[in-house]
């Protein structure tokens, strides 16, 4: 039972990382270069799960894993986001 929580609260932490670094990507940092660098979700996404690290070690049902859920989709996010700035809109 409480795996299959934690794996949900996994679940949506990499999903809300991922969808709000995307758009926070798409509106603040459309116009940064440094974010279209292939190591920026590398590092995005490393920072990420270091400071979430010591979050999820005080939760009880939750662990190293949650933090690592929520790096990759941070990551995952911040990449989408640059090739969103990069590739012409859509109409």
């Amino acid at each position: 039972m409480f795996e299959l929580m934690a794996l949900a609260a996994a679940g949506v932490a990499g999903g809300w990382g991922y969808l709000t670094s995307r758009r926070f990507v798409r509106q603040r940092l459309r116009f940064v270069d440094a974010v279209k660098k292939p190591v920026a979700p590398v590092v995005a996404g490393a920072v990420a799960a270091l400071v979430a690290a010591p979050v999820v070690a005080l939760l009880p049902v939750v662990g190293v894993g949650t933090a690592v859920a929520f790096g990759v989709g941070i990551g995952a996010g911040v990449a989408r986001g640059a090739r969103d700035t990069t590739s012409p809109p859509t109409l």
